[in-house]
């Protein structure tokens, strides 16, 4: 236990917050160390100033830590903060504590496209992480930030990059159906959701266009060449706790011979976590379902601990030159979020990062 890295998480009692907290209680390579929230909450039990959501239990470790303020030096002496801070006070807090010299992986989405901040989907781009030597050198700064990406991009780029590897990438649209948990415990109020599905989901088309490009980019020198191709999205937030569901039509450069290459492109495709065998990486970080409903959020969005995306549905898009069209879904606060940003850290633990 003694040489486990000491961690903290900022906005610890919120939904993303406590995926955090259940993520990191029992960790193998990690300590939590210190959890922070809102300024009248400082001070009290986490069990008592949390309102737990989710169906496992808070963990018995975590009940009776202490939230501390929102203060830099609160922090000092650990060795990685993780962000589930509101995206309004969430950059210039960060960049404090990257000043102090600590390591800040981030759900937030300030500084997401910056050139020298690294937007990282595990298994699709770990060498973006090599932005981090020009971040310090650029900003002077001794630590660093880190960003997961958007809970949709992250859902949506795990099943494209397979696709685009092997046959290669022209066009995507999406439509998306995304779960009330991604707009946080009081994002989305009541009567405005049941028995009803709200079309627009606030900045969330653009985070997935450009998102998506840059995680899927190439590192050219001391910056990503985002991926020249067509992305369109849809974006609308429907009457699910927890899942996202997204309709994925994409035209391929090049056409597979049938759909049981793309079938077995999908299933074999493994990142660097996996190779690495990190502890928070799924086996398969992308399953196919051959059934004709599924993935569907209440019995998909768990896969490998909520860290695999589920496909389904494949099949052509004779709309589209070299078309193919499926689903995948995936957790949104877990594979979109919290797990992402616990797998980030451990892939630069493994590389000798932090």
């Amino acid at each position: 236990m003694a040489d486990r890295l000491k961690v903290g998480v900022l906005g610890a009692t919120g939904l993303v917050g406590q995926r955090f907290i259940q993520l990191l209680h029992d960790h193998p390579w990690f300590q939590l160390e210190v959890i922070s929230a809102s300024a009248e909450k400082a001070g009290m039990k986490y069990s008592e100033a949390t309102r737990w959501i989710w169906s496992t239990p808070l963990p018995s470790s975590v009940a009776d830590m202490r939230l501390c303020k929102l203060s830099p030096e609160k922090f000092k002496g650990l060795d990685i903060v993780f962000s589930a801070l509101p995206s309004q006070i969430a950059g210039g807090f960060e960049e404090k504590l990257a000043k102090m010299g600590l390591t800040v992986v981030s759900n937030a989405s300030p500084m997401r496209l910056e050139d020298d901040i690294p937007l990282v989907n595990p298994e699709i781009n770990p060498e973006h992480l090599k932005l981090l030597e020009v971040q310090r050198r650029t900003r002077g700064w001794k630590g660093v930030i880190v960003k997961n990406p958007n809970c949709t991009t992250a859902i949506l780029t795990l099943s494209l990059k397979p696709l685009l590897d092997e046959f290669g990438l022209k066009r995507v649209r999406v439509a998306t159906m995304q779960a009330l948990s991604g707009a946080g415990y009081r994002g989305v109020y009541s009567m405005d959701i049941m028995d009803n599905i709200i079309p627009f989901i606030k900045n969330e088309e653009d985070k997935v266009r450009d998102e998506t490009r840059k995680i899927l980019g190439s590192l050219k020198g001391e910056r990503v060449k985002w991926l020249d191709i067509g992305v369109s999205a849809t974006c609308c937030r429907v009457p699910v706790l927890e899942g996202h569901l997204e309709a994925v039509f994409v035209e391929l450069e090049e056409k597979p011979s049938d759909l049981s290459e793309v079938i077995k492109v999908l299933e074999t495709f493994e990142g660097l976590p996996q190779k690495l065998k990190l502890p928070t990486a799924p086996d398969k970080p992308i399953i196919v379902r051959s059934e004709v409903d599924r993935p569907q959020p209440r019995l998909d969005r768990m896969a490998y601990r909520g860290m695999a995306v589920t496909v389904g549905r494949i099949r052509w898009d004779e709309a589209t030159e070299n078309g193919l069209k499926y689903l995948v879904l995936g957790s949104n606060t877990i594979r979109g979020a919290a797990g992402a940003a616990v797998l980030i850290a451990e892939l630069m633990k493994a590389k000798g990062i932090i």
